[in-house]
Order: C-alpha cells, then sequence, then structure tokens
C-alpha cells in the first residue's frame, strides 16, 4: 500500500476529505519522528510500539569485494506487532 493508498483508505473510513487525511498521516508520521528522535517509545495500544535502538559502531563487510568497513554509530527504530495486530495477522 502507498502512500496515497493509505490517505484514500483513511478518507473512506473516517469521513474525511483525503487533504484533512493526508495531514493527519503527516501529523502523526511527524509526531512519532520527533519522539523516536528524542529517544521516546511511540506505543499504539493493540497496533504495536514503535522503539528507537542505537547502534553501536562497528566493522562490517561490503559484500561486494569482501572489504572490511568502518561503520559509525547511528540510531534507527524497531517496529514490536502489538497483541491485537499480531492476532488480526493470524486469525
Amino acid at each position: 500500500m502507498t502512500k496515497a493508498e493509505l490517505v484514500a483508505a483513511m478518507a473512506d473510513r473516517a469521513g474525511l476529505s483525503k487533504a484533512q487525511a493526508k495531514d493527519a498521516l503527516d501529523a502523526f508520521v511527524a509526531s512519532v519522528s520527533m519522539s523516536l528522535k528524542a529517544g521516546k517509545e511511540v506505543r499504539v495500544l493493540g497496533f504495536g510500539s514503535f522503539v528507537p535502538i542505537q547502534r553501536p559502531a562497528g566493522m562490517g563487510r561490503n559484500p561486494r569485494t569482501g572489504e572490511a568497513v568502518k561503520l559509525k554509530a547511528s540510531h534507527t527504530c524497531r517496529f514490536k506487532v502489538g497483541d491485537t495486530l499480531k492476532s488480526v495477522l493470524n486469525g
């Protein structure tokens, strides 16, 4: 599902215009991004949690040449699926 398809589905289900649904989705993404940047976990009950992760610096390999490469420390996030969503997917 693309962002445009998600916006259309949100607009249809919530009775919003596509512009309102796009604004709501953009606000959600911005809010989650700012919380993760601040190092805070974002939990959506029944859906899942976005958890900030700090990756330490280390060594990796270039898959094409096999050459060792230094990797910088970085920040990312993981998504943990909630029980309700898991039961929908497996139900």
